[in-house]
């Protein structure tokens, strides 16, 4: 029978930077009951990781460049958040009223480069950014765990991100360790035996939305979520490899 379970870890504290993740994961395992197993997944929300890494930015601190006034004035977003925007960015690709969508930095297209109030502090002055480098810290955290518990399991670090074709955000993978995020199901049989000849799946953005339906997007403070008994194959693989090649995109 197949089986996935999924457990939001309880009582996680809210994270500040120099915040010791890997210590938080294991006490709310043990919080939880969970003994960790190999093939076992953690996926975390991506803010813990910024904050925990101190990615905060107050906006009244930054000047903004003509660029980012001329960018702010077509979509009607404040001028210093424009400006953050831009740095995180490697291109705008679209702009509409209170809408920013680029491509960030770390090569994903996404909404104001994943720039949030929500959840960040109080402080309406104060913004949170993406981590750094995802892939960097979900490999750090891994070797954590692995050390702590001996056991082989996978990271993945998730955000939300809206899609051009349909409407609401879901949850995908910004930063794995321990995985391959894609399995290539070509070659399989079907259920009546033809070969599959091209079934790529997206699995690490699978997990990603499957978690997300635990972790909530308000109040919820379940910002770590462990599954059992999903299938994937353990690699050294990153987030990278989810991108689709711009020659075969067909919404830039």
């Amino acid at each position: 029978m197949n089986r996935v379970v999924a457990t939001a870890l309880p009582d996680i504290p809210l994270v500040e930077p120099g915040s010791d993740l890997g210590e938080l994961t294991l006490v709310g395992l043990e919080k939880a009951g969970i003994e960790l197993q190999n093939q076992d997944i953690l996926v975390f929300a991506s803010k813990v990781f910024s904050k925990a890494e101190g990615r905060y930015f107050d906006l009244s601190e930054i000047r903004p460049s003509p660029a980012a006034r001329e960018i702010a004035a077509a979509c009607d977003k404040d001028p210093r958040l424009v400006e953050l925007i831009l740095a995180e960015s490697n291109q705008v690709l679209r702009i509409r009223p209170g809408l920013i969508v680029v491509e960030h930095r770390l090569g994903f297209v996404c909404a104001n480069a994943g720039i949030d109030h929500s959840n960040a502090t109080s402080d309406e002055e104060t913004v949170l950014l993406l981590p750094t480098d995802p892939d960097r810290s979900a490999r750090r955290l891994l070797r954590t765990v692995a050390e702590a518990t001996g056991a082989d399991v996978a990271i993945i670090i998730n955000d939300s991100h809206g899609r051009a074709w349909r409407q609401g955000t879901v949850g995908i993978a910004i930063g794995v360790a321990g995985m391959s995020p894609l399995t290539d199901r070509g070659g399989d049989p079907d259920i009546f035996g033809r070969t599959l000849q091209a079934t790529l799946l997206g699995t690490a953005d699978e997990i990603a939305a499957g978690a997300s339906l635990l972790q909530g997007g308000a109040d919820e403070r379940s910002p770590i979520v462990h599954l059992r008994g999903v299938s994937y194959e353990p690699s050294s693989g990153k987030v990278s490899d989810l991108l689709r090649p711009l020659e075969t995109d067909m919404f830039r």
